[in-house]
């Protein structure tokens, strides 16, 4: 209120109406001081009683000595140290460093981890067992588990190149999209609704989904990816004209999948009652935007610039409206996702289309007389004349009829495209847009631009993709080799993946870090080059075998000692539990399926209305990562196992242990149904055996075979081997056991 301003020293000294804050080396003389010890008129905080009195000394003792300012909290953009943070420098390619024990050395990626095992006076741990590697590689690549067959054939398979091979087919297997998509999905922070009170659906958020699953599967390179999604309709302008054919030209249908990648943008939440004010409409899509982009593809926490220059990293709040300035020209607009000559054909039905108007008219006109004639009489049924009731009876028969027999209208995809007016964009003093500051062009953050900021007022998006992806760019490759590090091992080199700034966490290991981000660009960004990497290394092949003196000196195996024990994400408990009970619906891609809820999870949601549960419920058997993500009310058994929040981009999930985790895979009615199925299987496979269930379902759940204990505490809990009961019980103790839903 007094426009006193203390996030840095020199507002601080300023002050604000009513002068300085501080005198430095005089506390008595300083108004903050006296403001803080009730000295005087002005008392802080107001009505309440004063800091505690070791605060009030702090802050003393801190004027009396100079109000000392540290000056590397943060680096102004433009300033003489901007770019010197590691992260805001190119990427250099260094050099394998030699280790002593170089014959634990597979891939390079293992000489850089060594090299710092042996720095630490660590040394790694032994490597799993066959066993256990094939379930970590299959979650791991599929989120999935591994048959008993596909177990058994690796174990027994002591051929040099076995497990190359058998990454090499995961890497094929379409279901790795599946997998890996939904990890994109997290970043993107996609949904099927908008978010707040309204939450409304996106008929075609779904179209953007499948074009990430069919990327990962497709091994599209990085740098086109992050191209496509941002500016394809920049970069590839084409149209959907025939020519002369039937068929689609080839290279006009890869172009329409490329634009359906600026789907990101169109799927994120948004406020549908800010459309009263196309000012905050506008200035809601654009910081989502913004934001967006830069923890995706920069790794950097940009909107901390929204109402004032970044207080930590060399980012000004002109840098943020400068790239907000870049989305400016665009707005989603929904186009057809087929030929010009498929969309002709519909606009033929369009006679039908009017005799269904027609007869929903005459409808309304008979309840409108009927409504007129009574009033507000709520059983409007019974005041129907016989025959208002007969003709009205008749036209709903036919109105039902003539609507089935509509054709489908011809699909569509909602994309990014120009906007007839592009919008100016000012600064938002304080980061209120109506508080406009000055005009912006579009442009870079200038720390990273060196030099290259003249970007043009036509095809915006284009000029900040193919800046992005340029080679040497000091983020894009970085940020996404340690997604994939993360992904794999449960934490990124830096451990903060949506925050490569000074109040992230630095990298564990920085040279490595660069030899994967330069390495990921000189095999053409192919994401599947980086799994190979990893993959085959000793690093990922060790155990989680505890070694007491490792870890008093690194407990939490920050420098990859030993593999560290993942918990199953939301979606692989669903799924595991599915493919257990051999019931998963393994069909690929289409609109969002909304499965049944349980009546507490009816009441939860409040509105029923918010949640039309498909009638074939075959379709609630599918992999989790079709589920309709709706952003005000996900799935409970998702929610309950961290699925993420989708309002911002995801850069890791939080893995919690809770007591509705438990209740969950006990009583949900989902995992009950699936544990009777699971029986069923079982009874298949073994008879009438209860040892063959015993074995057959620990194979199927855990990938191994019973110890002898286990058999016999497993037996015990089929005392009546004859009945369902008992078997669906020992199933759904099996989805409850720690080690399904946690992967070695």
């Amino acid at each position: 209120m007094s426009e006193l301003d203390v996030r840095q020293i020199d507002t601080i000294l300023k002050g604000g109406k009513r002068g300085p804050a501080i005198v430095p080396g005089k506390s008595t003389e300083s108004l903050l001081y006296r403001a803080i010890i009730q000295a005087g008129e002005l008392k802080m905080p107001p009505g309440k009683p004063p800091l505690p009195a070791e605060d009030l000394e702090t802050i003393r003792q801190w004027i009396d000595a100079g109000a000392r300012w540290p000056t590397t909290a943060s680096t102004p953009a433009g300033s003489s140290s901007a770019s010197s943070w590691w992260a805001f420098r190119r990427p250099q390619h260094p050099a394998t460093p030699a280790v002593k024990d170089a014959a634990w050395v597979r891939t390079p990626i293992d000489a850089f981890i060594l090299e710092k095992l042996e720095q630490k006076g660590l040394r790694p741990a032994p490597p799993l067992a066959k066993q256990g590697l094939i379930r970590r590689v299959y979650y791991d690549l599929l989120g999935l588990p591994p048959s008993p067959e596909e177990v058994q054939r690796f174990v027994e398979d002591g051929s040099p190149g076995a497990y190359e091979k058998l990454v090499e087919r995961l890497l094929a297997s379409p279901q790795y999209g599946e997998r890996w998509g939904r990890h994109w999905l997290d970043v993107a922070r996609y949904a099927d609704s908008t978010g707040f009170e309204s939450d409304l659906y996106y008929r075609n958020a779904w179209r953007y989904r499948d074009y990430v699953i069919r990327a990962f599967n497709e091994d599209k390179p990085y740098n086109e990816f992050v191209q496509e999604q941002i500016a394809a309709d920049e970069i590839w302008p084409d149209d959907n004209e025939l020519q002369g054919l039937y068929i689609l030209p080839k290279q006009k249908a890869i172009n329409l999948e490329r634009r359906i990648g600026t789907g990101m943008y169109t799927v994120g939440p948004m406020d549908p009652s800010s459309a009263l004010d196309g000012a905050q409409l506008r200035y809601d899509r654009l910081t989502d935007m913004a934001d967006t982009s830069g923890a995706a593809f920069l790794g950097l926490s940009l909107g901390c610039a929204r109402c004032h220059d970044h207080k930590f990293d060399p980012i000004s709040q002109k840098d943020y409206y400068r790239l907000q300035a870049i989305f400016a020209a665009s707005e989603p607009r929904e186009i057809p996702v087929v030929d010009a000559v498929k969309v002709v054909t519909y606009w033929k039905s369009i006679n039908k289309q009017l005799e269904v108007d027609h007869l929903k008219a005459e409808v309304k006109r008979i309840d409108d007389q009927v409504r007129s004639r009574v009033g507000r009489r709520k059983d409007l049924a019974a005041a129907y004349t016989a025959e208002e009731q007969a003709t009205r009876d008749r036209l709903l028969r036919k109105l039902a009829e003539e609507y089935v027999a509509l054709p489908e209208p011809y699909p569509t995809a909602t994309v990014l495209a120009h906007r007839e007016i592009a919008q100016d964009v000012h600064v938002a003093v304080r980061g209120d847009f109506r508080n406009p500051g000055e005009i912006v062009s579009p442009g870079f953050p200038a720390v990273l631009a060196a030099g290259q900021n003249n970007v043009p007022m036509e095809q915006r998006r284009k000029a900040l993709a193919l800046w992005l992806t340029q080679p040497d760019h000091p983020l894009t490759a970085r940020v996404m080799v340690n997604r994939i590090w993360q992904w794999h091992f449960g934490r990124g080199i830096v451990a903060t993946p949506n925050d490569f700034g000074r109040q992230g966490d630095p990298p564990t290991h920085p040279e490595l870090l660069d030899w994967l981000a330069t390495e990921f660009v000189s095999r053409g960004w192919s994401i599947k080059a980086m799994h190979r990497l990893i993959l085959l290394s000793n690093t990922y092949r060790m155990s989680d075998e505890y070694d007491e003196r490792n870890a008093a000196i690194d407990a939490e195996s920050r420098y990859l000692w030993r593999m560290n024990r993942i918990r199953l994400d939301a979606e692989a408990v669903r799924d595991a539990i599915l493919v257990c009970a051999g019931t998963m619906n393994t069909t690929m891609g289409g609109p969002p399926v909304i499965p049944p809820l349980a009546p507490d999870e009816v009441n939860a949601l409040g509105e029923i209305s918010q949640w039309p549960s498909m009638l074939d419920l075959r379709e609630s058997l599918r992999r989790s990562v079709y589920m309709y993500a709706k952003r005000t009310f996900r799935l409970p058994m998702l929610e309950t196992f961290d699925a993420p929040d989708s309002t911002l981009s995801c850069s890791r999930r939080d893995v919690t242990n809770v007591a509705p985790q438990a209740l969950a895979l006990m009583n949900n009615e989902f995992v009950i149904a699936r544990a009777r199925e699971f029986a069923d299987r079982l009874r298949k496979l073994g008879g009438d055996n209860p040892e063959a269930w015993v074995d057959k379902g620990w194979e199927i759940a855990l990938g191994r075979a019973p110890s002898a204990a286990e058999r016999a505490k497993a037996l015990a809990m089929l005392d009546r081997p004859g009945t369902t009961p008992a078997l669906a019980n020992f199933c759904l103790m099996l989805f409850n056991l720690n080690e399904f839903v946690y992967v070695d």
